[in-house]
């Protein structure tokens, strides 16, 4: 199992992707690769689709990688996407990689803020 800095792979698809590199994102990507945002309740079929999502999104972000985790073909990632106009997401990522390539993820995009505490646990916790 590797953590923090995490595997070759994962630090590149993250670097890739701040450095708008979307050939080399699309080399990281299977073909028919699928991805889920779950939040959304959306779904990404394709690498075509993948690097396009992606490199379509409006500009003003930046990625900073705040935790990686594998263990075999498995690697699950923590980043922070602040955007100068939508606000600070966090993104939990759920990767399953064969022969070096992306072929299904799962990712759990929010905003920092967007779940409201409840009232009913406000004296159980703290603000982050």
């Amino acid at each position: 199992m590797v953590h923090a800095r995490g595997p070759p792979w994962n630090l590149r698809e993250w670097d890739r992707i701040q450095a708008r590199d979307w050939s080399g994102v699309a080399d990281l990507v299977a073909e028919d690769v699928v991805v889920e945002w779950a939040v959304s309740a959306e779904r990404i079929v394709g690498n075509k689709n993948f690097v396009a999502v992606n490199s379509e999104y409006p500009g003003g972000w930046s990625i900073r990688v705040l935790r990686i985790v594998a263990d075999g073909s498995e690697v699950v990632s923590e980043v922070e996407v602040p955007h100068d106009e939508f606000g600070v997401f966090r993104v939990a990522s759920f990767w399953t990689i064969q022969q070096g390539r992306i072929v299904r993820g799962r990712e759990y995009w929010t905003s920092v803020g967007a779940d409201p505490r409840p009232e009913w646990r406000a004296a159980l916790v703290e603000p982050m």
